[in-house]
């Protein structure tokens, strides 16, 4: 017989490294993950040119267009929503990893549990808010850009489901013993 305790250890007792996640899950949100980092980055990009055109258009040409501000500000909202999501796939949000260190097996994967469902329970917060709020402004249209306004209220959307969808990965992974992978890696 095998002790489960000895087997979760190395060699002088240290604990083992938990091995990756491989579920359907884990396979499913990993290129989700990587496609909103390229989203966020190529986004970032776009913003970049849209408000150099902008400053170029004030003091060169002295004629600052006037859809660049309104563009600028929903791809902020892209980025920042759908990074914060692969933030949270891949643990890059503010955590007090130093108190948790110091705290037995048992108790940590406890409170990390506790941790991803309330994460989880934001993201819904944020998707069914964002649903109601993007509902009540259907008909209004972004002005300079012809967008509807509701095109402010995707990236909420979106971003509270890959929420709740990476802290199941999360809460399914750390039941298992096994950590989820970063997209990056």
């Amino acid at each position: 017989m095998s002790d489960p305790q000895l087997a979760s250890h190395g060699p002088e007792g240290e604990a083992a490294a938990p091995r990756p996640s491989t579920g359907l899950l884990s396979r499913i949100n990993a290129p989700i993950a990587r496609a909103g980092m390229y989203v966020s980055v190529s986004g970032l990009f776009v913003i970049v040119v849209v408000v150099f055109y902008q400053v170029f258009g004030r003091y060169v040409l002295n004629s600052s267009p006037t859809w660049t501000e309104n563009l600028a500000l929903v791809l902020i909202l892209y980025v920042t929503l759908i990074g914060a999501a692969v933030g949270v796939r891949d643990a890059g949000h503010i955590g007090m990893d130093s108190l948790l260190v110091m705290l037995p097996d048992r108790t940590r994967e406890g409170i990390e549990l506790v941790i991803h469902v309330l994460v989880a329970v934001f993201g819904i917060a944020m998707a069914y808010n964002g649903w109601i709020l993007g509902a009540s402004v259907g008909t209004v249209k972004i002005p300079n850009l012809g967008l509807p306004e509701v095109a402010r209220y995707v990236p909420l959307i979106a971003s509270g489901v890959l929420i709740v969808s990476f802290s199941i990965e999360h809460i399914i992974a750390l039941l298992r013993g096994e950590e989820v992978v970063p997209s990056w890696n």
